[in-house]
């Protein structure tokens, strides 16, 4: 199956996850409509398409209903990218996470359950796997969550698991594990690590690393996570659907790793990076120490290949940085 000639809705489609989603989609000649409340979704990341035949915004918010329903209208499938994201944000503010993260997420079944909408990809998060000290991540063996947004997280699993059995609907969560890339916002409390950290070097500031830099994560390149949503839309294999995936590039590294990569590569671009001073801080409240994903399930039943390791993903992100910030 090709993908073209659909109607799409991302949500959360102004983020740094659904804008790159909503690109490739009109690229590969979609139609798609984008919700967003711009809560965290910026609108300089669809700026270039708001004048695009094949881009209708709504700007609304998944925890009303109506907005849901007005997005859903005549479309083929569902992105759903919206989410309030960060452990820390929900740790300080479970209720408004919670708010977004679950009534919102719901609202969006709903919605596309009543509009007939054939299949229903989310953004689910690694942060499900919890306690569990398992390594590498599989699927079907969880701990107990850590966050509150990762229970939020997995609540999505459990509703969409519902909703597939008792509705029909077709589900399909994807596991992100620390997704990276163009467009991640480096500004703000809950800013991701890495682009935290590149701004923070491009000024010749000195990163602060949580702990004493041994956690290690799955480091995710943007273009992989765009190529398992794609590949969830198109395929056709009935023991794909009504299911969970890992979505990652199968290695860890640790963040003193990254912090050398990051020097090394943002020192083509100004030679006195190289010299910036790391520093250390405490660990931070419900990190899990290390995170590395199993991929063979995604690779078996949706032919998932991703091409960009951490380093390749770092030398594309570092240049985009560089020409954008």
């Amino acid at each position: 199956m090709t993908l073209q000639g659909k109607k799409i809705l991302v949500t959360g489609g102004a983020g740094f996850i659904g804008s790159n989603l909503c690109d490739k989609l009109i690229e590969m000649n979609n139609d798609v409509v984008c919700l967003d409340n711009f809560a965290t979704g910026k609108r300089e990341n669809i700026e270039h398409l708001l004048s695009n035949s094949k881009f209708k915004l709504i700007e609304g918010d998944i925890r009303n209903l109506e907005d849901c329903k007005e997005a859903v209208k005549n479309v083929d499938f569902v992105l759903h990218q919206a989410a309030l994201g960060s452990v820390p944000r929900s740790i300080k503010d479970p209720i408004t996470s919670n708010d977004v993260n679950v009534g919102g997420f719901l609202n969006m079944l709903v919605a596309s359950r009543d509009a007939g909408v054939k299949r229903f990809v989310y953004a689910a998060s690694s942060s499900t796997y919890g306690d569990s000290e398992a390594l590498p991540k599989v699927e079907d063996k969880i701990g107990k969550p850590l966050s509150p947004y990762a229970i939020t997280k997995y609540v999505n699993e459990l509703y969409a698991d519902v909703f597939s059995k008792t509705y029909g609907i077709e589900t399909i969560g994807l596991r992100y594990f620390n997704v990276f890339g163009r467009r991640q916002d480096p500004d703000g409390a809950y800013a991701a690590v890495i682009p935290k950290f590149v701004k923070l070097l491009m000024n010749n500031e000195s990163p602060v690393i949580n702990g004493d830099g041994s956690y290690s994560r799955d480091f995710t390149y943007i273009d992989n996570v765009v190529q398992a949503n794609i590949l969830c839309l198109i395929s056709e294999n009935g023991k794909a659907v009504n299911t969970v995936y890992n979505v990652a590039y199968g290695e860890r590294n640790t963040l003193v790793d990254l912090m050398k990569y990051l020097k090394e590569y943002l020192s083509d671009f100004d030679e006195n990076i190289s010299n910036v001073e790391t520093k250390h801080g405490p660990n931070r409240q419900g990190d899990i120490p290390h995170s590395l994903a199993n991929i063979d399930k995604a690779r078996e039943l949706l032919n998932y290949d991703p091409k960009f390791s951490l380093q390749l993903g770092l030398k594309e992100a570092v240049t985009w940085y560089w020409e954008n910030l």
